[in-house]
């Protein structure tokens, strides 16, 4: 994709199955990668992998929903990388829990990760963005956010809010040279969906019945996601902002 090569890209939740596959596209692309990830663990991992290839990556424990820190490890980021080029918001958790069994602790759990930790690290990116007269933003969000999805009250909340918040935004930064979409992924072969299903009776039909719910008949796998992502954040991309698109191999379909 045109664009690419060298630009400098913060994924955060970049250790994690899908966040690991989008900083390894973008570094087959050219890109210096900052993996940000509470799971220090499992970015310094996807970190090795990328230097491996000869890559240039960064790694940050920094935990997204506490502004200051943010800041502090983006500055440190573009100190050492160089100013962002590109921000991929992808870090995201969920319990499913019917909304009548949920607790406010809960959903101030779930508000931090999903909806302020996106604000956080995208009003921080923003300003050198604009100054430089470009940018790129890609929200990962969900299809719980466009259609709801049962026992995920508060998360397909903070999604919906994730598109509202990238759309609204991408009115604001047009002229200024940058653009805000989202991506949709629809059920994908992840932990969090394992843990959800389960290895037993009961999991095995809900992953049945997810199967047939989609066109496709199978999950999305982890590496469905990065080529919508790179795209977005490509020159490919730049008369395109304020869209959310679904990889959900067909599960929803929007107009």
């Amino acid at each position: 994709m045109r664009g690419l090569d060298r630009k400098c890209v913060i994924v955060t939740g970049g250790g994690g199955a899908i966040g690991g596959a989008i900083c390894r596209r973008f570094a087959g692309y050219g890109c210096a990668v900052g993996i940000f990830d509470r799971n220090l663990a499992a970015a310094e991992a996807v970190a090795a992998d990328i230097r491996k290839g000869g890559g240039r990556a960064f790694v940050s424990g920094v935990d997204i929903a506490d502004y200051g820190a943010v800041a502090k490890d983006i500055a440190g980021f573009e100190a050492e990388i160089g100013p962002t080029d590109i921000l991929v918001n992808n870090a995201g958790w969920d319990r499913f829990v019917n909304f009548v069994d949920t607790t406010p602790d809960l959903w101030d759990q779930l508000i931090a990760i999903n909806l302020r930790g996106p604000l956080n690290m995208t009003h921080v990116v923003l300003k050198g963005m604009a100054s430089r007269g470009h940018g790129r933003v890609v929200n990962i969000a969900s299809d719980a956010g466009r259609v709801g999805s049962s026992q995920e009250a508060v998360y397909s909340a903070c999604k919906g809010g994730i598109i509202a918040f990238t759309k609204t935004v991408a009115r604001e930064m047009a002229r200024k040279g940058i653009t805000l979409n989202a991506v949709c992924p629809g059920p994908t072969d992840t932990p969090l969906l394992a843990a959800v299903a389960g290895d037993d009776e009961r999991g095995q039909k809900v992953r049945a019945a997810l199967i047939g719910a989609i066109p496709m008949k199978r999950v999305g796998q982890p590496e469905d996601i990065p080529g919508a992502v790179c795209f977005l954040a490509s020159d490919d991309a730049a008369f395109i902002t304020g869209q959310t698109i679904s990889v959900s191999g067909g599960l929803t379909m929007h107009g």
